[in-house]
């Protein structure tokens, strides 16, 4: 994220007690343009809202739907104890930032800006590591169009595979799908260089 978000009109849930602290967040919240709303029960998964503030100290395993996986928005965690099993259940909650009990006004908005940060940040390596094993599930396809080419054309691996590499350069293809397509007979063979 190389820009600070702008808060107005998102939707936060801070699941916790209500408190001076709580009194406090939502204030600070609402001065940010977030609509928050204060809870001390489970999250439902349906109709997450943008931004999940957790109080850590107090949390459980089912109060977040997400338990353990990757969350499905922002998460920023309250925190008054050093306890390292309280730490450790915010991160396992997939907490990207923590504002210290007592909460101190100015450091909410650079915890949220930092929350929602390392949260894009984790569903765009998510998102590449399902595109490279997608393509690593493939490619046996590529050696299978791969050895195709050899035998139509009595060439060696190498030249296969940069007749084929080619091809799906000028197609603009992956290489994956090209190798499917050869395989499936719906893409004619490639000739020779």
């Amino acid at each position: 994220m190389r820009e600070t978000p702008n808060f107005t009109g998102w939707q936060a849930m801070v699941l916790h007690r209500e408190d001076g602290n709580a009194e406090k967040l939502i204030r600070q919240l609402r001065l940010l343009g977030i609509y928050a709303t204060l809870q001390w029960a489970p999250l439902p998964a349906v109709a997450l809202p943008d931004l999940v503030i957790v109080d850590a100290d107090q949390g459980w395993d089912d109060l977040l739907p997400w338990n353990g996986e990757t969350p499905a928005c922002p998460v920023v965690a309250l925190l008054g104890s050093e306890a390292p099993g309280r730490i450790a259940w915010a991160l396992a909650q997939g907490a990207g930032a923590i504002i210290a009990k007592p909460i101190a006004t100015s450091a909410i908005y650079p915890a949220l800006v930092m929350a929602v940060s390392i949260h894009q940040e984790r569903k765009a390596t998510a998102e590449k590591l399902q595109y490279l094993e997608e393509r690593v599930r493939l490619r046996p396809l590529v050696h299978a169009a791969v050895e195709k080419l050899q035998a139509a054309h009595g060439i060696d691996e190498e030249s296969a595979y940069a007749i084929l590499r080619n091809c799906a350069m000028r197609r603009r293809l992956p290489m994956e799908q090209i190798s499917a397509f050869i395989l499936a007979g719906a893409e004619p063979l490639p000739e020779a260089g």
